[in-house]
């Protein structure tokens, strides 16, 4: 019998309960369906990785997009799923608690809210607090243990000053949430500082230069991959493209996949 929202929701608590893991982030329902069967045990969408699927930049997809997103992920794998929900659609709190609502009744048990406007930029610290608390408001008001992350975008922003980052994390932690997130965080250094600063589970994101070992030792407790497995897939394609338009060599296409073991039947 298929897992119900409510035992996804408990098992994605219980990993952020246990040893540090890995949280990749598909694209599409082929992908989700490609790292479930290669043993992930729970899965995080990406912005920019949907959104290129759609033909646009990252923050090009809107709510009524991600929705649906959401909605085919979490029918088609029996993995727990979160979304990246960036700013939560909209600068007022209550764009961000719709935000969750939306995505909670498409099948989702946990999501991110951005401390970040595209078109404003990175919003005052105590106007950021206050759009989680109301995130994890909305969050609180399910039926089931949603898990609320909050980031704080300074490092990916412009504005790579850890201190202001510590503390809008301490902030989000007071206002409730239950992830912590600075995407951007380039050292082991810096990931221990913002672990050792807070109690909540810290997600970090991968990087090169940054190994699972180093994060998990620096005290990271989620892994993420944002939208970066996206672009290996099509920096490959690409690669096999152009090979074949520049020198007609097809022995590219030779490659094998296990579709069957992936997708089944």
């Amino acid at each position: 019998m298929p897992a119900t929202q409510h035992e996804k929701a408990s098992s994605f608590r219980a990993l952020h309960a246990g040893e540090a893991f890995i949280i990749p982030n598909p694209w599409d329902v082929g992908s989700a369906r490609v790292l479930e069967a290669l043993g992930f045990r729970a899965l995080a969408t990406t912005s920019s990785g949907f959104a290129f699927t759609l033909g646009r930049r990252d923050g090009g997809a809107t709510l009524d997009d991600v929705t649906a997103h959401v909605r085919a992920l979490s029918e088609a794998t029996s993995l727990p799923v979160a979304v990246d929900l960036e700013n939560g659609y909209g600068p007022a709190p209550e764009d961000a608690a719709t935000a969750i609502a939306r995505v909670a009744e498409a099948g989702a048990v946990g999501g991110s809210i951005e401390d970040y406007d595209p078109e404003t930029g990175l919003y005052e610290a105590e106007r950021a607090a206050e759009r989680v608390a109301t995130a994890v408001e909305a969050a609180r008001a399910l039926p089931f243990a949603f898990a609320l992350t909050a980031r704080a975008e300074n490092h990916i922003r412009g504005n790579p000053d850890l201190d202001d980052t510590i503390a809008r994390l301490q902030a989000y932690e007071r206002a409730g949430a239950d992830v912590l997130y600075a995407p951007g965080l380039r050292s082991g250094d810096d990931i221990r500082a913002v672990c050792e600063a807070v109690s909540k589970p810290v997600n970090v994101l991968a990087r090169p230069g940054l190994t699972v070992a180093e994060i998990a030792e620096a005290g990271g407790t989620r892994i993420s991959v944002g939208g970066a497995l996206t672009w290996v897939a099509i920096g490959a394609v690409a690669s096999a493209a152009e090979q074949i338009r520049d020198s007609g060599d097809l022995s590219v296409l030779a490659a094998s996949v296990k579709i069957q073991d992936w997708l089944g039947g």
